[in-house]
C-alpha cells in the first residue's frame, strides 16, 4: 500500500523543478511549485539521478519530462475543453501555474489516494491556495474504476474534456491502458487524450538505451516495474482499437523543432518515451 506519492512521482517533479534552476530561459516549461511542493528532500534525489545517469542521460531525461508537460499544456491551451482531467496527477501544480487557463476549465487531479493527501498537506503546510475550480478524485483503481471515480468528483460527462496522462502508461499492462482509453471514450465527441508511453528498443539512440537499462533495474527494485513498451505503429493502432482517432503523433524531432530549436544550450528530450494525441471521433 502507498504511504506517499512514488518516487517516480518524485522524481519527475524534481526534474521539472531542476530545469528551472539549472537551465536558461526561456523555459521549455516554467514549474515554481515543483521543488517547493517536494521539499528539501529533492536535493537527495538530485545526487541520487546524478551518482546513477551520466551528465548527457540526465540532461535528456529532464529534457523529456519537461517537453511532455508542455505538450499537453499546449494541446489543452489549444482546444477549448471545460474540463480538464489529470491522471496519476502526482506533485503538478497546474492549478497555482496556470490561471489563465483555470478561470476557463475545471481541473479534476486523480490519483492513488495516499499519493493526493500528501500532496494536499504539503500545499496546506506551504500555505497554498485552494479553489473551487480543482477538484482532487481520490481512487485506487484496484477498488473502484475511474468512470466511478470521476461520478463521484462531480465530472460532467456531456461537456468538452481534455485528459493528461504522463508518464504512466510503461508501469502498467496493455488490459490496463485500454480500459482507461475506453473510458474516455465515454465523453462527447471532441474530447481529448495527451498520453506518453515507453518506446521499444528499435526506437531508442544510444542515450536512450542506456537510460532504459538503468531505469528497467531501478524501478523493479522500488516495485514500480515497466510493464508495457510500444512502437509508434503499436501506439496507434491502440488507440484505435479504444474507439478514438490519432490526432496528432509527433516524434522526438517535432518536439526538438518545436520547443528546443532556439536554445543555444543544446538541451533535447530523450526518445525513451512517445507521445500522442487522440481524440473522441464525432
Amino acid at each position: 500500500m502507498e504511504s506517499g506519492p512514488s518516487r517516480t512521482a518524485i522524481s519527475a517533479a524534481v526534474a521539472r523543478g531542476r530545469h528551472r534552476l539549472e537551465h536558461q530561459p526561456p523555459w521549455v516549461f516554467d514549474d515554481p511549485f515543483a521543488l517547493v511542493l517536494v521539499g528539501p528532500v529533492w536535493q537527495e534525489f538530485k545526487k541520487r539521478s546524478t551518482a546513477r545517469y551520466r551528465e548527457a542521460v540526465g540532461r535528456e531525461i529532464v529534457g523529456g519530462i519537461v517537453a511532455r508537460s508542455r505538450y499537453a499544456e499546449d494541446r489543452l491551451a489549444e482546444g477549448g475543453h471545460t474540463q480538464y482531467v489529470i491522471l496519476g496527477a502526482g506533485l503538478d501544480s497546474f492549478g497555482w501555474r496556470r490561471p489563465d487557463l483555470l478561470g476557463s476549465v475545471r481541473v479534476f487531479e486523480v490519483d492513488h489516494p495516499a499519493s493526493q493527501g500528501w500532496k494536499r498537506e504539503r500545499a496546506a503546510a506551504l500555505g497554498l491556495p485552494t479553489s473551487s475550480a480543482v477538484v482532487y478524485v481520490p481512487i485506487d483503481l484496484q477498488v473502484h474504476t475511474l468512470h466511478e471515480g470521476l461520478d463521484a468528483a462531480g465530472f460532467v460527462w456531456s461537456q468538452p474534456t481534455f485528459f493528461s496522462w504522463l508518464g504512466v502508461t510503461m508501469y502498467l499492462t496493455t488490459e490496463a491502458i485500454e480500459a482507461t482509453l475506453r473510458t474516455v471514450t465515454q465523453c462527447v465527441p471532441g474530447s481529448e487524450i495527451v498520453f506518453t508511453y515507453g518506446r521499444t528498443d528499435q526506437q531508442l539512440d544510444d542515450i536512450g538505451r542506456e537510460f532504459g537499462k538503468i531505469v528497467s533495474s531501478l524501478v523493479a527494485d522500488i516495485g514500480e516495474p515497466l510493464k508495457t513498451r510500444l512502437s509508434r505503429a503499436d501506439a496507434e493502432a491502440l488507440v484505435e482499437r479504444c474507439g478514438l482517432v490519432v490526432a496528432h503523433h509527433p516524434d522526438r524531432d517535432d518536439l526538438v523543432a518545436r520547443y528546443f530549436s532556439h536554445r543555444s544550450d543544446g538541451l533535447k528530450p530523450y526518445t525513451s518515451e512517445g507521445v500522442i494525441s487522440a481524440r473522441v471521433p464525432a
